[in-house]
């Protein structure tokens, strides 16, 4: 059984981030070239991982769904 995207010490997906702030993927997308959430290219620079960390803080936030 998977225990979900927020299980310590793994990196979540864009997927993962959009469902959690019930968000479309490609807004993930936007605050990270905003520089508003950190991301982690995978080997080959096509795709986006987040530490958990960067996505709890970003969820605390108080304007965490602004574009």
């Amino acid at each position: 059984m998977n225990a979900g995207p927020t299980t310590e010490g793994r990196l979540m997906r864009v997927s993962e981030v959009a469902a959690l702030f019930d968000v479309e993927d490609e807004t993930v997308r936007v605050w990270v070239r905003g520089g508003k959430l950190k991301a982690i290219r995978t080997p080959g620079g096509r795709g986006l991982r987040f530490r958990r960390e960067d996505v709890e803080a970003l969820l605390s936030s108080p304007t965490e769904t602004t574009a």
